[in-house]
């Protein structure tokens, strides 16, 4: 098994892993003790919270739990790179759809183009414009 480093909140962690043909396995303690998750009788669990597993061979075959499928299964966003040995779990779909049905920003601190800072908190109960610019 290979040492794998997985960003799950931000915070990485090394699991052991098998990588073969594009797919990653991850070894099935490594995903208790980093991740939290143990696979029980009644799915995938991680202290009292329980996600059903409709298809555990997908999830858990001969080299481990498959990596993907665990990111399916927890409804999790992935971002595999398997040259580098690295991948990120995304925050769940249930806590973005939470965020958007709030209707809040949140809050964060940008310079202007004369460097002063502005925060958006200041500006709660205003009318504004974000426009956003990526470089990619």
């Amino acid at each position: 098994m290979e040492r794998f480093t997985i960003l799950d909140g931000g915070q990485p962690m090394e699991l052991a892993a098998e990588i073969a043909g594009g797919q990653v396995a991850l070894d099935s303690a490594s995903v208790h003790e980093e991740l939290g998750w143990s696979l029980r009788p009644e799915g995938l669990c991680r202290g009292s919270v329980c996600v059903p597993v409709r298809d555990r061979a997908a999830l858990v075959g001969e080299r481990g739990i498959d990596l993907a499928e665990l990111a399916r299964v927890l409804d999790r966003p992935l971002a595999l790179d398997v040259t580098e040995r690295a991948a990120a779990l995304g925050t769940p779909a249930s806590e973005r759809r939470a965020a958007l049905e709030g209707l809040e920003a949140p809050d964060f601190t940008l310079p202007d183009l004369a460097g002063r800072r502005h925060t958006l908190s200041s500006f709660r109960g205003k009318k504004v414009l974000l426009i956003a610019y990526a470089s990619w």
